[in-house]
């Protein structure tokens, strides 16, 4: 049996975007993010397509999501970017996976666990370089550094920082992130230290900071169609432009015929003002439709738009399809993608619940079920 709801992930839309990043990254090697269950779209499937197109590395978030794709098949390295404890030390070694380290203290234990197993373990530093998140501040980069250096069994192979507004293109702040960056790495030389892959650029240093591309980019909504300034990214792209790879879809599981002045739903939010005919749908809450969409969502059925009305429960959603050719039972509703010419982004959809493309396409696809197509 398979949910009336699923999630569809297009192929051909992940090779587009993958290539569109390698255009704009030039000589430097793309590290996709796939952290997140592959920002919804599914992590191994994901990670096997860009691996396919040339992938150098992957990033992921806790240590369980390397020790996955390790046992999927990938054999890229794997950077481990916020869940580096004691506890995941065993699994990160074992893996084989590379910890990005952010402070000394968990150097010895890592260092141990690598020369108890007969390993050369590479990492990579994280700086702080001014999204005041995580990381080593400049000022005592040097030192980590050569506490790196001194620690059996462990090799320095990078270091990174992270953008906190390459979303905003108007803003002066990733040029200051960037030259710290530079001026901070540029002490690995005078450290003896060799060659170690410098990376900085998320999707929107990719896209729209000069200079960011370093030895390494990081690319991750952007990977999956969207752009990180969302809506106002899209409209000023430049052809080619990025292809969205995720399609929500569910199907009517019953068509009422209700008077004017019926209430419909949870509290009656919504009263017919006229004779209407609506759309019953499977989908909820639980399915990561929020209620927080009431009264402002739209489907698209046959290719054109209808409204939702009444409250959003768990588990059902109502359509008011009056103004729509005949409806039936078992017809196919988009609530994310494109049906015929018409389309609903997950912009628009961010729009709505007050969010970022970003959540709504992690709620979609992590709470239902997902096929590849094309």
């Amino acid at each position: 049996m398979k949910s009336l709801n699923r999630v569809e992930i297009s192929r051909s839309a992940l090779i587009h975007n993958f290539q569109k990043c390698r255009q704009l990254a030039g000589e430097a090697a793309i590290l996709p993010l796939v952290k997140a269950d592959g920002y919804g779209h599914g992590m191994i499937e994901c990670a096997r397509v860009f691996a396919s197109q040339g992938a150098a590395a992957f990033g992921v978030a806790e240590a369980i999501e390397g020790v996955r794709l390790r046992e999927a098949g990938i054999t890229q390295p794997v950077l481990v970017l916020v869940g580096v404890m004691p506890q995941t030390l065993a699994d990160i070694v074992i893996a084989r996976l590379t910890p990005v380290v952010t402070d000394a203290s968990i150097l010895p234990p890592l260092s141990r666990l690598a020369g108890a197993s007969g390993i050369e373990l590479g990492v990579h530093l994280k700086v702080d370089a001014g999204m005041g998140r995580q990381g080593v501040l400049p000022a005592d980069f040097s030192d980590l550094v050569q506490a790196v250096l001194k620690a059996p069994h462990l090799r320095l192979d990078g270091v990174m920082a992270h953008f906190p507004l390459a979303d905003d293109r108007q803003s002066g702040n990733s040029v200051e992130v960037l030259r710290t960056f530079q001026e901070t790495t540029a002490m690995l030389a005078d450290l003896g230290c060799g060659k170690c892959c410098l990376h900085l650029a998320n999707s929107g240093g990719l896209f729209y900071v000069a200079g960011a591309r370093l030895d390494m980019v990081r690319p991750g909504i952007a990977l999956y169609g969207y752009y990180p300034d969302g809506a106002a990214g899209a409209a000023a792209a430049l052809q080619p432009r990025l292809r969205p790879v995720m399609r929500y879809l569910t199907r009517i599981i019953q068509v009422r015929r209700v008077p004017a002045g019926s209430g419909l739903g949870y509290c009656h939010l919504f009263t017919t003002a006229r004779p209407s005919t609506i759309a019953v749908l499977p989908v909820g809450y639980a399915n990561g439709y929020l209620r927080n969409l009431t009264a402002k969502a739209e489907v698209l059925i046959g290719g054109r738009r209808a409204p939702v009305v009444g409250r959003i429960s768990m588990n059902l959603t109502l359509v008011d399809v009056t103004d729509l050719p005949e409806t039936r039972v078992g017809d196919e509703v988009v609530l994310l993608g494109r049906q015929g010419q018409a389309e609903i982004t997950a912009d628009e959809i961010a729009g709505w619940m007050g969010t970022i493309n970003y959540e709504v396409l992690c709620l979609f696809g992590q709470l239902n079920a997902r096929v590849m197509v094309d």
